[in-house]
Formats: C-alpha cells, structure tokens, sequence
C-alpha cells in the first residue's frame, strides 16, 4: 500500500479554519479601492443627506453611537466595479441604527453597507433592480417579532459576509434568497464567512437561517455559493441551509450543534461538499435530481446523518410543495461517525416514490450497533467501495462495500481521520471525476481514499470553522 504524502500541502492551509480558500472564492477577491472621499456624519439627517449625493468612490462613515430612525435612510445613488460606494459604522460595531427602520435600497450598484448594529424593526430588502450590493461586517439582530424575513436579497451579483446573525425567536428565516417575479432567483450571490447563531422560534416550520429560493422557484438556476458560514443553535427549524433552487453550491461550512441540518428540499443539481457536521439532530436530505454530496464529514448527531429523499412526486414540473423524489444522486466519499444505527437511509419516509439511481460510493460509516445502512423503497441504487465498521451493512449488498475497521484517530481539533494503517487508503472504487480533492482542499492525486479525508503524514488539516473565523471581526 503506497501512502501518499502531503505535508506541503498542509502548510499553506493556514486560513479560513485552516483552510485556503479556492482561488475563485472569496479570499480569492480583490482588496477594495482605496476611497476617493471619506464623509464623516453624526447623524441620521445627515448621513440621510450625504447617501443622497454619494458620488462614486466615496465613503460614508457613521460616528459611532445609537441612533432611532422613523424612517427608511434611503439609498439612491450608485457606485462603480472601480469605484464602489461604501456606507460604513466609522468602527466595526459601534454605531446602532434602531427605530423604525434601517437601510432602504433602491435600483443601485456596487454599494457597501458596512460595519453596523442593526437593531431596527423592519425588513431589509435587497431589490430585484439593484445589483453588486455588499452587506459586511454588520451584526442583524432585528426587534420586532412580527418581522418575518429578517434579510431579503432578490438582485443579482449581491454578497452577504462576514456579518452575525443572531437571536431570533420568531417565525421567518435570518437570510431569504429570492428573485424577479415568482419563478426567478437572484443570480451568482454570495453568502459566506456569517454567523447564524440561535434561532430559537419552536414552530414545526418557517425557521431557517438561509433559505436560497421557494417552491415556486424551484426550477431557476441561481448559481448561488454558501460557502464558510458557522451555524450555532440554529434551532428554528429542522432546515438550518434550506435549497429551493437550482445549480448551487453549499461547501466548507460548519454545522455544530444545531437542529437544522443542509437539506435540498427542492431544485436540481446543487453541491454538496467538504461541510462540517458537529453534534445536533441531524446532517444532509436531499430530494429532486442530480444532487452531488461529497467530501462531508459528520460527527454524532443525534438524527440520521444522510437521507436520500423519496417523494410524493417523481418530477415536480408544476414547482408545487410536494417531495420530489432523489433521482440520480451521488454520495461519495463522506466520513460519517456515531453511536446511532441508521448512518444512512434511501428512501425511507415511505412516500410512494422511491429514489432513483442513486449511487452511494467510498464513504465511512463508524456507528454504534445495529444496521448502518436502511433502506425503504429505491430503484437502480449502486453501491460500491464503502467501509462499514461498528455495525452491520443493514440494507446494503455484501457487494457494496467492507466491514472493516477504517482505523480512524480524532485528531486536535476533535475531527475523526485516517491513520497511517486504515485499510481506506488507496482503496477507493470508481473514479468518480467530481471528486477532485478532500475536506482539506487538497488534491486527490492516484488512488483515492475512502471518505472525506486523504491520509496526511506530518501537519494538521482543516478545523472546524469557530467564531475567530466568521463574523464582523474576522479576517
């Protein structure tokens, strides 16, 4: 057995939980131009007056302190891609807008709202004619209950990061992903490096901390990324990321603790890659078709870790609220550990269709006792190449997989992986192409190991994401 090294890779993954980014994400983008003109305001009238003649290239800064509002600060003028507009807390959190409203956002352009409290009673809501709007660094923490969706963005090309989230106990979701009209998405946003943290409202449903589209938009391709975000107590829902839409990307984010779990409840072909499940009541369900879930690892939860959905529907194409049932998904090379039975279920909330064709590959499954694997109503399911140890198979063929102790260690920072002896190394079955690297970021090169982690020889890999790593204050 070759054991690969990768000690240099691991030296470079040094941000981000340990982690460099992708080059095309966000630690990818451009430092901000230095701006043109800074005005610095005292109060509401003010800051009223100078957004209203905002030219491009300036900076708006908010002397800190608390401020009530009667009124929406209506933001009218636009920047450019060179030259963004930028209305900011003069420091990071210490300035409070309160009262009645907070920010209005017209049809605008490359504009930042930076660094605030936002303590208000009504909705934000980014418009369908704005677009290249940032929210960053701000602390959403709105006051009125009856306030449904706290963050609504429906324009196109929009960035949500590096802002916190917190306590919520009523109905509605923190961040709301819409569109044009009531089919369309927002098209290629941007949420990461956020804070969602305690969401208590206790109704069976309506809670979520993102929820990227709606039943009726199903079926438009948003080409959204939600990507490095910390989920804590997201509790308001059994949806902590809920996916109503198609073509997205949910990777490298940290669920830990939290009744929510990543569901793709409707829409086709999102990614699901290299997030971090950490206790809580449950991982990753999907429904529809050409789902991709890879790279995950999943650590005692309370639930089942992965669920492939069945469905009331075979194919939605009227973007009702029926479950569609999983056609064509792939779950590979995930690590899931427990001391519960049932790691993985296909197609067991005994709706009439089951999944289809899908193919469940070089994954881990540790558990406690019992059958690892259930399965209730499924056509053409493929198994092949999975290690199941601390358990039995249940329903997955003898030829699916080994029941074999994969020898992992949990290594410093509370993470199960491989150690130099588990019979995972190298031992991969298939190729599958869209398995390119680990829950590391590092490249998969030769012969693939089973589960989310390619076996390292000297270093430490990625960590969990903490609060050092997301929110106003982070890098």
């Amino acid at each position: 057995m070759a054991l690969k090294r990768h000690t240099a890779v691991i030296t470079a993954l040094t941000l981000i939980g340990a982690v460099a980014a992708p080059a095309e994400g966000p630690a990818g983008a451009a430092p901000a131009p230095a701006p043109k003109k800074v005005i610095s305001v005292s109060s509401v009238a003010a800051l009223q007056s100078a957004v209203k003649q905002a030219q491009p290239g300036d900076r708006i800064e908010l002397a800190d302190g608390s401020y009530s509002t009667s009124s929406a600060i209506a933001l009218t003028q636009s920047g450019t891609a060179s030259a963004p507009i930028t209305i900011a807390a003069q420091h990071t959190g210490k300035a409070e807008i309160k009262g009645t409203d907070g920010f209005s956002f017209g049809s605008i352009h490359y504009v930042t709202v930076e660094g605030f409290r936002l303590t208000h009673g009504n909705a934000i809501s980014l418009p369908t004619g704005a677009d290249h709007v940032r929210l960053t660094r701000n602390v959403i923490q709105l006051s009125k209950s009856s306030t449904k969706n706290w963050v609504t963005v429906a324009c196109d090309d929009c960035e949500v990061d590096h802002n916190t989230f917190q306590h919520k106990s009523s109905l509605g979701v923190f961040l709301q992903i819409s569109g044009p009209g009531s089919s369309g998405m927002a098209q290629r946003v941007r949420i990461h490096h956020n804070y969602f943290y305690d969401h208590s409202y206790s109704g069976s449903n309506g809670g979520e901390s993102i929820r990227l589209g709606l039943s009726s938009r199903q079926h438009a391709s948003a080409h959204a990324t939600v990507e490095y975000n910390l989920f804590e107590k997201a509790n308001g829902d059994s949806e902590a990321i809920s996916v109503k839409s198609s073509d997205n990307t949910v990777r490298y984010n940290t669920l830990r603790d939290t009744r929510g779990q990543i569901c793709l409840r409707h829409g086709s072909r999102t990614l699901v890659e290299g997030n971090i499940i950490l206790g809580g009541t449950s991982g990753i369900r999907f429904f529809g078709n050409d789902h991709v879930i890879i790279n995950n690892l999943i650590q005692n939860i309370g639930g089942m870790p992965i669920e492939v959905g069945s469905g009331n529907i075979r194919d939605d194409t009227d973007s009702t609220t029926d479950h569609e049932a999983a056609d064509r998904g792939l779950v590979a090379f995930n690590t899931v550990v427990s001391t519960k039975t049932n790691l993985i279920g296909i197609g067991t909330e005994g709706h009439e269709y089951g999944p289809d064709h899908t193919t469940v590959a070089d994954n881990i499954l540790v558990g406690g006792s019992g059958n690892l694997v259930t399965v209730g109503r499924d056509t053409n399911t493929k198994w092949e190449g999975n290690i199941v140890w601390g358990g039995s198979r249940g329903d997955m063929p003898a030829s699916g997989g080994r029941s074999v102790n994969p020898a992992l260690t949990v290594d410093s920072g509370g993470l199960d992986r491989l150690t130099a002896g588990s019979p995972a190394i190298d031992a991969a079955a298939g190729t599958y192409a869209q398995v390119t690297q680990d829950m590391d970021l590092q490249a998969r090169s030769g012969a693939k190991d089973v589960g989310a982690d390619e076996y390292l020889t000297g270093g430490t890999g990625r960590r969990a994401l903490t609060t050092a790593d997301v929110g106003p204050s982070a890098p």
